[in-house]
């Protein structure tokens, strides 16, 4: 899947294709409806698809720190928009010039010009431009003047309730994994690379594996059994997520112990999945506590485990 960022990157070639819009955080089941229709068409016309997303998401420009965890961070959203066989993936800067962008400049500069978009596919929900004046109608009256056609999806129900990222957000803060992995279609998962950290899980016995979580909150806080996947490995283990207010963590932090497992892996790409609640992240009274708990966490995920395999 070729990768394009901004709308000045553009060339000749790209223009011509079948393209939706969106965040596509989680590309949980909704999405996924969403990429078929895509698919389909620009199979039909013979023509690529094309993904156009953002970055930051609008939210997180608008609100910054106070925006919503994301269920997804760029890298494994590209991936997960990849797997799904999409042809190429427009990622828009959200900037002061893109939010001041009006309707009929969005249409003009990026659908027009930029693209030229032969067929659009919506969410039920799409909203666009300058105080986001830009609709459905809106879009049929652009297409119906600069042939281009425009279809709006239908919403993705699951026990009569929308398939949103907001919905997959709120299971997962309350520890819902099997809810979560229903509307989005497979296991919550983190994905990033291991990168070194303060050692102190290798000074309690207990070495971790530190993936970056960058500037992104995960929706998940707590201690967790997972299943970890790398380049040329799977581990199950016990992971916590959080800021590790026993030793004054300030930043979020997924930091992952592997079972009977020595290798080196400092700086592989690893995707931890999430497979059950262990309990609420919580601040000990001294180190000693700590480690008495966290051997006591590793107790727990290995019946875990046992139960799940008998």
């Amino acid at each position: 899947m070729e990768l394009i960022r901004g709308l000045h990157n553009l060339r000749e070639k790209h223009r011509g294709c079948v393209a939706t819009i969106g965040n596509f955080d989680g590309v949980h089941l909704g999405h996924r409806q969403v990429l078929a229709q895509v698919k389909a068409k620009a199979k039909e016309l013979n023509l690529p698809s094309v993904v156009i997303t953002f970055e930051p998401q609008p939210q997180e420009f608008f609100a910054g720190d106070k925006a919503p965890p994301r269920l997804t961070r760029f890298g494994e959203k590209y991936r997960l928009l990849q797997a799904e066989g999409i042809d190429r993936h427009l990622c828009l800067n959200f900037n002061d010039r893109l939010r001041a962008m009006t309707a009929e400049q969005f249409v003009q500069e990026l659908l027009l010009h930029g693209l030229a978009v032969k067929h659009f596919v919506v969410g039920d929900d799409f909203r666009f431009g300058c105080d986001r004046s830009g609709d459905y109608n809106m879009l049929c009256d652009a297409g119906e003047r600069h042939d281009f056609t425009v279809v709006n999806t239908q919403t993705f129900l699951n026990a009569d309730e929308r398939v949103s990222s907001t919905r997959i957000r709120s299971v997962l803060q309350q520890n819902d994994l099997e809810a979560a992995a229903v509307l989005l279609g497979r296991p919550y998962a983190v994905s990033g690379r291991v990168m070194h950290g303060q050692k102190l899980g290798r000074q309690l016995g207990v070495p971790t594996a530190n993936v970056r979580m960058h500037r992104y909150a995960c929706p998940l806080r707590g201690v967790y059994a997972v299943e970890v996947k790398g380049p040329n490995f799977t581990a199950q283990g016990v992971c916590n997520v959080g800021i590790r207010p026993t030793v004054c963590g300030q930043q979020p932090v997924l930091e992952a112990h592997l079972f009977d497992f020595d290798k080196d892996i400092y700086g592989q790409l690893l995707t931890v999945e999430f497979k059950q609640f262990i309990r609420d992240e919580r601040k000990f009274s001294d180190i000693d506590a700590l480690k008495q708990q966290i051997f006591a966490d590793i107790e727990d995920v290995r019946a875990y485990f046992d139960r799940t395999r008998s």
